[in-house]
């Protein structure tokens, strides 16, 4: 299929979108000097925090060593200041994408922006730059605007693998009344939902020791007797963490969850490893788990870790092998959920710009486990919720030709302004 040479209503909005997938075959610096020279010419103070992540202090959120950014990372601040009076507003969206796969597979040029059959294709575009674009031009139409605003921000920070720049900006100096996250879902919703709880997670690994059978004969099915296999004894943990999950989803209840998918805790072991798919007639010593937990609002991952460790003590505890050969557990990340209610004015805010510019009803989505709409309110106290367009086929998926659709961009961009001028009012 060849593509479409059609003109999108907005070419503006269109335009610089465009300009944003081509800026990162230069670098995240480039696509950051782009954001900066354009909400400069909107009138806005510029600030970039250059920082190390390791060094972010953060609440309600941890990472192991392997799971972060390593590099020293800037973020870019742009502020349109207004009357100190009026309430304030912070945007803020991710520029950095993931690392560029040289055969990437795709159909379209990954930096291109290619318009086809109403869809834009771009390496990044709905992992986060659409969420840039819509900040910059929602901030450039309330420049224009002529209204006495409060002041309007928009942070360019980088997110990917806990590079952590939204919490290193709040523990910095940033500040406001109320913060929107901007972030195009998979959800197959787009501009009709509205991101308001992020249930918190935690994910794990166990690893379960056994013990070969005394021999050294290369194969070990006559001899597993005399062995002790950690998958058998992984069996067992696997079972324990069943209960503990039914326990909890007796036990623990959010309304927004429960009346989403019945349920508002989960625990699933999603990952096993034990040797390789080629040596069937051999045992090994070691066997691991890896999964994840999740948990609504009001709940700490320090409480929901202190049950999981608590649940494993005991199925340690009731077989003689692993209580005399401990499983290792490691928390690998974590983080704690928020949410805004529906009576919040933020949320009527938001809602009454969704329902002006789509003409539709708008809805909470309950269902972002671990979104970057708890940072404000977790790390600062700042109510938050998010937006995002229609999009797909996610490359951090392991997909291939990401895209947003272009009308509900579009419409992203005007819900956007909506909010920062209704609010900021």
């Amino acid at each position: 299929m060849s593509a479409s040479t059609e003109v999108p209503e907005d070419t503006v909005a269109i335009a610089f979108l465009r300009q944003l997938v081509a800026a990162q075959t230069q670098g995240e610096s480039a696509v950051q000097e782009l954001i900066a020279e354009r909400l400069e010419q909107a009138g806005c103070k510029i600030q970039r925090h250059e920082y190390d992540p390791a060094e972010v202090p953060v609440i309600g959120e941890f990472a192991a060593d392997t799971s972060r950014a390593t590099e020293r990372r800037t973020a870019v601040v742009g502020t349109l200041v207004g009357d100190p009076d009026k309430r304030s507003l912070l945007m803020f969206a991710h520029p950095d994408a993931e690392p560029l796969q040289q055969d990437h597979g795709w159909k379209y040029d990954p930096f291109a922006g290619t318009v086809d059959q109403g869809r834009m294709y771009g390496w990044g575009i709905a992992d986060d730059l659409a969420g840039c674009a819509a900040a910059v031009l929602a901030i450039e139409k309330a420049a224009q605007s002529g209204d006495s605003l409060g002041s309007v921000s928009f942070a360019s920070t980088p997110s990917k693998r806990y590079a952590r720049g939204v919490a290193a900006l709040l523990h910095h100096d940033l500040d406001a009344d109320a913060s929107l996250y901007l972030h195009p879902a998979e959800s197959g919703v787009g501009m009709q939902e509205i991101k308001a709880l992020a249930s918190g997670q935690l994910e794990f690994r166990i690893t379960v020791h056994g013990q070969l059978p005394d021999t050294t004969e290369p194969g070990h099915t006559a001899f597993s007797h005399l062995a002790v296999n950690p998958i058998d004894k992984a069996l067992l943990i696997i079972a324990a963490l069943q209960s503990l999950a039914g326990e909890r989803a007796e036990r623990v209840h959010h309304p927004r969850l429960d009346a989403a998918v019945k349920r508002s805790t989960n625990l699933q072991v999603s990952t096993i490893s034990c040797g390789e798919m080629r040596s069937f007639s051999r045992l090994h010593e070691d066997c691991q788990l890896g999964g994840a937990l999740s948990f609504p609002p009001g709940e700490t991952f320090a409480s929901v870790q202190a049950e999981f460790e608590a649940a494993l003590q005991a199925c340690v505890e009731k077989d003689a092998w692993l209580s005399e050969h401990p499983p290792t557990l490691e928390w690998l990340t974590g983080v704690t959920g928020a949410e805004v209610e529906e009576t919040h004015p933020l949320y009527q805010v938001t809602s009454q710009a969704v329902r002006r510019v789509t003409e539709l009803e708008p809805w909470v989505n309950a269902m972002h486990t671990s979104s970057d709409i708890r940072n404000p309110p977790v790390e600062k106290g700042i109510p938050c919720v998010g937006l995002g367009c229609l999009c797909g086929d996610l490359t951090q998926n392991d997909k291939y030709n990401e895209w947003v659709d272009v009308d509900d961009y579009l419409r992203m961009v005007d819900v956007t302004t909506a909010v920062a001028i209704d609010w900021c009012r």
